[in-house]
């Protein structure tokens, strides 16, 4: 079952939680932009896009005066459009002079991200550090102390290395940097409660490149400590590399019940919309029953008796008109994240799974009768000819959602506070 942790408040968004007498909130999905947040008009266009792709907490680099001067205005901004969705300051080298310089940046951020590893070094480090801590604590804002195995502390790196060289049974070199990720980031954690910050304030991470490392340094973590948790497989990369690589490490974690807010922190191809990165930890969450956001499509790969491209057209449309409509659908139509769609190209399995699925067609294969039977709750309702199919299936789609979904309809589920109506619990395995 999903692992028991405090309840930390990012804005209005609940992390973790089942401790203390609070009720675990769903896995939340997190973003990142990759704006400079100096441009204020770039940036509230970037976040308002992730947010509409359904990130519930977005993350901004904040490393200039100038960005950390726009921060404000961004916030005021994007409250104007209606966009609510928490923002995260980004700090590293420079954070406690920002946070000190600009105190309106301060208070418009809903949490700070620290990075133990290059907040400074020595005396300065733990001055630097208690500094942003002060100024959490100040704004009453959530702190994430995000380890990164490329920035850990140096210092505290060289000690653990001598100490393990002496030592009669020395760990691995792997072992031993994830055990220096969960020092770094364990004693951050306890050394911002010593200067005054509410544990109910703290988020931990500790992010690595590799899939086995993310998977042994999460699965111990969990053990140690009782902060929620956010995953992310650092610099995962780009295309299906980026998407198997995350989905492979964050699904491991998920499934024992571990994590509490996930990233997938994909490399964008040349002009791809950031939003991907949202839509992939999205469908991660719900490929795995773990919480629904739109209605997704299932289709057939394609084989010989399906050598059109019609039905794939067919199907991408109606993917990407669903995601277009539920920014929509969400507030209006409570429960049609849980609603299947299906898309088959030909009649061997067609009719099967679109009897399965809430709405389904089976279109014509190659030489077969150009008729696309549509099923409805498994019965079948009607059977598109012609040259408008796509138009006509769209339309029952659409009729189909009001129905089911509107007030009174017998699909409509109670509207929550969350974005995502659905959160289930999953059983760990071993």
């Amino acid at each position: 079952m999903r692992k028991n942790t405090r309840q930390v408040m990012v804005g209005h968004v609940a992390i973790g939680g089942g401790l203390y007498g609070t009720a675990a909130a769903p896995v939340v999905v997190q973003s990142m932009t990759n704006t400079d947040t100096a441009d204020a008009e770039g940036t509230i266009q970037q976040v308002y896009e992730l947010w509409q792709a359904g990130s519930e907490i977005v993350r901004i680099t904040v490393n200039s005066p100038e960005a950390a001067a726009q921060v404000a205005n961004i916030r005021q901004g994007l409250d104007a459009l209606g966009c609510g969705v928490p923002l995260v300051g980004d700090f590293h080298f420079n954070g406690h002079k920002l946070l000190q310089a600009y105190p309106e940046c301060a208070q418009a951020l809903a949490k700070y991200r620290i990075n133990p590893g290059n907040v400074g070094k020595g005396s300065k480090r733990d001055e630097q550090f208690a500094s942003m801590i002060e100024a959490a604590i100040t704004y009453k804002k959530a702190v994430r102390i995000g380890v990164n195995w490329g920035s850990l502390d140096q210092a505290k790196m060289a000690r653990m290395m001598d100490e393990n060289a002496e030592s009669p049974a020395p760990m691995s070199a792997d072992k031993l940097m994830q055990e220096a990720l969960m020092q770094s980031a364990l004693e951050s954690a306890q050394q911002a409660v010593e200067i005054g910050l509410d544990p109910n304030q703290i988020t931990i991470s500790c992010k690595v490149s590799n899939v086995q490392d993310l998977v042994s340094v999460y699965r111990e973590l969990s053990s140690r400590c009782e902060y929620p948790l956010h995953l992310g497989l650092t610099e995962a990369g780009m295309g299906s590399k980026g998407i198997v690589a995350s989905t492979a490490a964050l699904s491991l974690l998920l499934q024992e019940g571990i994590g509490d807010t996930i990233r997938v922190s994909l490399t964008p191809e040349p002009s791809e919309s950031r939003t991907k990165e949202v839509v992939v930890a999205q469908e991660i969450l719900q490929t795995m029953g773990i919480r629904s956001f739109t209605p997704l499509v299932t289709a057939c790969p394609g084989c010989g008796r399906t050598t059109s491209t019609y039905f794939q057209e067919l199907a991408m449309q109606i993917q990407a008109y669903l995601r277009q409509q539920m920014p929509i659908w969400r507030n209006d139509y409570p429960g049609v994240a849980d609603m299947s769609v299906a898309v088959m190209g030909c009649v061997v399995n067609g009719p099967g799974e679109s009897k399965l699925a809430n709405i389904g067609i089976s279109l014509p294969g190659t030489g077969e009768t150009p008729v696309a039977p549509v099923f409805v709750d498994g019965e079948k309702t009607v059977t598109l000819k012609g040259d408008h199919i796509a138009q006509e299936f769209q339309v029952i789609v659409e009729d189909y959602v009001q129905k089911n979904y509107a007030e009174g309809g017998k699909l409509r589920v109670a509207p929550t506070l969350t974005s995502a109506p659905k959160t289930i619990n999953i059983q760990s395995v071993s």
